[in-house]
């Protein structure tokens, strides 16, 4: 079963369901996101050196110590998938 699938079938489900029900489902997959965001956050903090790093280029931004990527990378082409697959990317524009 896919990802559309599976979504079709929660809607299935939260159609037949009372107002109790769906706020319980809403409440549980709020749970869920934030479970979900508190272990990216933690899988960060325990990368060796991470908060240093991260303490510092806080720092460069504020001192405006930054470069755009663009000015470093001009070979670099936006690239977008969505979830179908569709290929969505954007050529870098050309200098003028």
């Amino acid at each position: 079963m896919n990802t559309s699938e599976i979504r079709h079938q929660i809607n299935q489900y939260l159609e037949r369901s009372s107002f109790a029900r769906i706020y319980l489902a809403a409440d549980f997959l709020a749970y869920l996101a934030d479970k979900e965001s508190e272990e990216a956050t933690q899988e960060l903090l325990d990368v060796p050196g991470f908060i240093e790093s991260f303490e510092r280029g806080k720092k460069d931004v504020a001192e405006d110590r930054v470069v755009n990527w663009r000015n470093i990378r001009s070979d670099v082409e936006r690239c977008f998938i969505c979830p179908s697959g569709t290929d969505l990317s954007i050529s870098k524009p050309s200098s003028s």
